[in-house]
């Protein structure tokens, strides 16, 4: 049985995505939900769901091996970022190399970067003229939304669409792909 971890930040749809999709699976489970805020809905899934968390603490999380240790004892086998919004540090990076994936609500590398998520991308996309969007799936490196590519879906952007709009239409596309590549990364050992 293969174990996944899932740090989020927010409402927790992709996790909940996730966690429906592995929740009668013999080959994986998540085992465990990491977050950074106290508010997040992700906690109230993780409740409904059973699975434990744990609130991060930033010093702990950028200055100690606390968190590597906690997530060898698992033993995660891939670490799935889902809205997670801090940069994850080089000592979680060595300690799961090619074990850390993300989803990003743009196709990269356009609209990546520091502060590009969530609204900021939407609104970014429709302010560039773009005729495209999608969501990327890609493994973390050291560098926000650098990482190599693993999967990318578009969808058009339409006159009179709004960030709002936007953001349903690349949320549809990470609710469908999500779950399936986390399941082919774990099948096929990463």
């Amino acid at each position: 049985m293969k174990n996944i971890v899932i740090f989020a930040s927010g409402a927790g749809t992709n996790a909940q995505q996730i966690i429906h999709y592995f929740r009668h699976s013999d080959k994986a489970k998540v085992r465990l939900i990491a977050g950074n805020n106290s508010k997040a809905g992700v906690w109230a899934i993780a409740a409904g769901e059973n699975i434990p968390t744990v609130l991060i603490d930033r010093e702990k999380f950028y200055h100690s091996d606390e968190y590597v240790k906690l997530l060898q004892s698992v033993p995660a086998d891939l670490i799935v970022l889902a809205g997670f919004l801090w940069k994850v540090p080089e000592n979680l990076l060595l300690a799961f190399p090619d074990k850390i994936i993300n989803i990003h609500p743009a196709l990269l590398p356009k609209y990546g970067g520091r502060g590009m998520y969530g609204h900021h991308v939407h609104a970014a996309v429709i302010a560039s003229g773009d005729t495209e969007t999608g969501m990327t799936i890609h493994y973390v490196n050291e560098k926000y939304d650098e990482g190599k590519i693993i999967l990318q879906k578009s969808c058009p952007v339409e006159a009179g669409d709004t960030p709002e709009t936007l953001a349903h239409k690349v949320q549809q596309l990470e609710h469908r792909w999500f779950p399936l590549v986390v399941a082919s990364l774990l099948d096929s050992g990463g």
